[in-house]
C-alpha cells in the first residue's frame, strides 16, 4: 500500500516487536496484548484512538518511528468479561 502512495499506520501493543519489524509508521498502546483500541464496547476511547493514530499519518516523519500515545490501562491485566470470571482472581 505505501508503494502506491497510501499511508498507513500500525497501532501495537508489542513495542519490542513493531522495533524489530519497523513498519513505516506505528503508534504504540500500552495495553494488553490484543486490546490495541482498549475495552470492549467502548467506543469512546477506541474513537479517541483511532483519530489519534490516523493524525500521525501527519506527524510521523520516518519510517520505523514509533509513537506513545498517552492511554494507560487501568484495571489489572485481567479483564472483566462479563460473566462473573474475572481473570487473575483466585
Amino acid at each position: 500500500m505505501e508503494e502506491a502512495g497510501i499511508p498507513t499506520v500500525v497501532v501495537s501493543t508489542g513495542r519490542d516487536l513493531s522495533a524489530q519489524v519497523k513498519p513505516p509508521r506505528t503508534v504504540f498502546v500500552n495495553f494488553p496484548m490484543g486490546n490495541p483500541f482498549g475495552r470492549a464496547f467502548d467506543s469512546g476511547q477506541q474513537r479517541t484512538i483511532l483519530l489519534d493514530s490516523l493524525r500521525c499519518l501527519e506527524t510521523i516523519a520516518k519510517g520505523g518511528d514509533i509513537i506513545d500515545l498517552p492511554y494507560q490501562w487501568h484495571e489489572d491485566f485481567g479483564m472483566n468479561l462479563g460473566s462473573g470470571y474475572k481473570s487473575g482472581s483466585g
